[in-house]
This record gives structure tokens, sequence and C-alpha cells, in this order.
């Protein structure tokens, strides 16, 4: 059997942490915790139901927010639709403005240019040089018309983190919504919506060493009432999202946040140094760039470009499972709207690699990656997969 690639492609998603499968298989089968957590009328659904509302105070707890406040979702791209949809839709209106940025997830993106179908307009900010949005070109782009701000809290290409409380107070002053995309964010970064003027956050359970298929929203008191539901049905979770709950994924994420909460500080440093490491051995590689800001990031993700030559990676993903671009991505083939949009060009973006780090990322595995990247810049393509590219 052919050894497995050191996984380098967290930002893409997580291995279920041990605890966290533990907690799952706890409400699986006839002797756990199996039952509806809408069946209140007996022993196993009030049981099913407590385990839900138990994870919805451990979501809440890393975010500092009220328990009321998080909906259940299938992930962050259900979380992410509901918000831009949900808004749209409530605001009565066949028109109306909403501002995002050229480098959202294909979640926020694609589901703005549907609302522009739809009649909305829509405005996309560039990135700086560095990958940031500023609350300055938020403010300017705000309008009589605009309902919703969406931003991402962490770039998952870039690693990059935006302003968050800073676009939130401009938002708020004007009187539009400001919904957050903090997949990336969650359990690498602080989050604090008890004191930032963020109204819709979304995150998904598999980018923190849960399991995929479950996710959150964050409704705070002022979306509340201009929110409308985009999944009908029996009226679950508050009224904006119906559908039976899955117990056992749910536990899963809560206790996932649970564990990212009791171990933030010491995973990132762990995560920082790691960073650092990787960073220092590739110093002397002529060429390599770390695209994005060197400051305002998470150290979990790196971009890196290499100058033109000879880069092969298909020697190098041999060694690493990593990605070129993001996930959502990397089956249509094409350049990264992240970085053409932070001006690399087609070619330079097909010579960029990112690199995620994790819980479970060894030194020793940096210096094993290090010496594979290397190698793969050194090693000359083949004649012919030039010729083929």
């Amino acid at each position: 059997m052919n050894k497995r690639p050191l996984y380098f492609d967290y930002a893409a998603t997580t291995p279920v942490d041990a605890r966290v499968i533990q907690v799952m298989v706890d409400c699986l089968g006839f002797e756990g915790n199996f039952g509806n957590p809408a069946s209140g009328s007996h022993v196993f659904g009030q049981q099913a139901r407590h385990t839900v509302e138990r994870a919805r105070e451990q979501v809440a707890e890393l975010l500092n927010a009220q328990p009321e406040h998080i909906v259940w979702t299938s992930g962050a791209t259900e979380s992410n639709n509901l918000a831009l949809k949900g808004v749209a839709h409530a605001s009565g209106k066949v028109r109306g403005h909403i501002i995002t940025s050229q480098i959202e997830h294909k979640a926020v993106l694609d589901t703005a240019r549907f609302l522009e179908q739809s009649g909305f307009e829509v405005t996309y900010l560039a990135p700086d040089c560095n990958g940031l949005i500023s609350a300055q070109q938020v403010s300017d782009a705000l309008r009589e018309d605009t309902l919703l701000v969406s931003l991402m809290l962490v770039n998952n290409e870039l690693g990059t983190v935006n302003d968050i409380p800073a676009i939130g107070l401009r938002v708020r002053e004007h009187g539009a919504l400001f919904h957050v995309d903090a997949a990336q964010g969650a359990g690498k970064t602080v989050i604090d919506l008890g004191n930032w003027a963020v109204d819709l956050m979304s995150f998904s359970g598999h980018k923190v060493y849960g399991p995929k298929g479950i996710g959150a929203l964050y409704v705070g008191p002022r979306a509340q009432a201009r929110l409308q539901a985009q999944i009908h049905g029996g009226g679950h979770e508050f009224g904006l999202r119906s559908g039976t709950l899955a117990t056992h994924q749910i536990a899963g994420m809560g206790a996932a946040f649970a564990l990212a909460r009791e171990s933030f500080s010491e995973e990132l440093s762990h995560i920082g140094s790691l960073r650092e490491r990787l960073l220092e051995q590739l110093a002397d590689v002529p060429g390599v760039r770390c695209n994005g800001c060197p400051t305002h990031r998470i150290p979990h993700t790196l971009s890196l470009t290499f100058s033109e030559g000879h880069f092969n990676s298909s020697a190098l993903s041999t060694v690493l499972a990593y990605s070129a671009t993001s996930a959502c991505n990397s089956a249509s083939k094409a350049p990264s709207h992240v970085l053409l949009a932070l001006g690399l060009d087609a070619e330079s973006a097909a010579r960029t690699i990112r690199l995620s780090l994790g819980r479970f990322t060894r030194e020793q595995d940096i210096d094993v990656a290090v010496q594979a990247i290397k190698s793969a810049v050194a090693t000359p393509v083949p004649f012919w997969a030039v010729a083929q590219s």
C-alpha cells in the first residue's frame, strides 16, 4: 500500500477529533441518545433536545454569544445562503443594494450573483495589495438603499484577517445589516459577538475538527425580524430553518467548539511556531513570496507563489496533500479568483500553493514539507508536461 502524503490542507477540511467522534457515537444506535429532539413527549426526545441545547451553548461560548442566537444549518454554505437570501427576501423589495468583496468564498459570491439576477444590485469591493478590505472602503460604498454588507473574517486562501469590529461600526451607523463568513475563523482567532457590531455570522463544523454536514448561523437581535427562512416545513430553529435536527452532528460540532475554546491559546502558539519554522527554512528559496498581509492574519494558512522557472507540482503532490487554490475552485481548474484580485496573473497563480497547518501538524512534518518544496523547485518539469501546459 502506498504511503499517504503528509496533510497540509486543513483549510479545506479538518479530521474529526477522536474526542468528538466519541461524543457523536454516543448519539447513535438503540442504546444511544438517538431520539428526535422535537419529540418532547418522551424521554428519548427530551434527552436529544438537551444534547442539542448543550451544543448550542458550547458554540455560543466560543463566540461570546447568547445560545438563543445560534441557528443550526447544514454548514457555512447554507448559512451564507440563509443570510444573504434571507435578508434580501425579507426586505420586501425586488431591488436593493448589497456590498461584498471580490475575494469571498464562492458560497457568498455565487449567492450574490443569484440575487443580482433577481434584481438586486451588488458592489464587489477590491482588496488592497495585502488582501484586506478596509472600513473606509465599506463606508464609501454604502448607499441609502444598502440592505446588507457581507465580508469574511478570515480569507480561506490567504489567511488574512479583516478588521471586522471597525467595519461593523460603520455598517451599524448606516443602519444596514452586517454578515460575516467566519468559517475559517472559529478557533483560529478571537471572535467576540458580545461586543462586535455583527448581525449575522456563518460557521461550519468540519473546519474546527467536527463533522461535515453541520454548521450554524449566528442571528443577532437586529437581524431576527429582518431574516426570512429559506427552508420550510415544521418551523424548527426559531422558524428560520426547518428540518429534523441531526443530534449526532450537532453534538459533534458543540464538542469541537468546546475543545477549540479549551485549547485556543495553546494551539495558536503551536501553529504559530510551526509557521515560523516553515518560513525560516524557505527563506533561502529564490523568489518565493508569501501572499497577503504579514501581520493581520492567522498563522494556519499560507499562500506561497514561486518565481518563474521550474516548479514541479506533480512531484510535490506525492509528498504533501495541499491545495493550489480553495477547495471550491479546485474542480473547475480555473485560476484562483482571490489571487487574480490581488493582481497576480494566471501564470503566477499556477505557481502558487496553499499550505494550511492544523492541530495534528508536527515539527517533523514541517521539515519534510520544506525539503519537498525545495526539491520541487529544483527538479525540472518533464518536457512532455511543459508541452501540454
